[in-house]
């Protein structure tokens, strides 16, 4: 029963394509960190770096014991991302593809 995300709809705002285009200008993960840090407090910082970690842990076929223990993330949300991960817009899936790519692993986060 996932949730049918409408991937489009939220980027009929002018100020959601503009964030979106300066994500993808920004070209080095300095500049992105201090763009992240300046945009967005460092609750949401964490909060957002747990949510990926724990998309990177379900593909990985973790347990959302070992995902809840590792991200502090509540059992809600972890089971939320698995539903965006299996009905979303694909992007948790294109991003870890993306890193694992370019890095050849993706690095766990450290705990806080």
């Amino acid at each position: 029963m996932g949730m049918t995300i409408n991937a489009n709809q939220i980027w009929n705002d002018p100020n959601t394509v503009q964030l979106a285009q300066a994500l993808v200008d920004i070209d080095n993960k300095t500049d992105m960190q201090n763009f992240l840090r300046d945009v967005m407090t460092e609750k949401e910082i964490i909060e957002i770096s747990a949510r990926l970690e724990a998309a990177r842990m379900l593909k990985a076929g973790k347990t959302y014991a070992e995902i809840i223990e590792r991200t502090k993330l509540s059992s809600r949300t972890v089971a939320r991302i698995s539903d965006w991960m299996q009905n979303g817009a694909g992007g948790y899936k294109q991003a870890l593809a993306r890193m694992d790519e370019l890095h050849g692993h993706i690095p766990p986060v450290r705990a806080v």
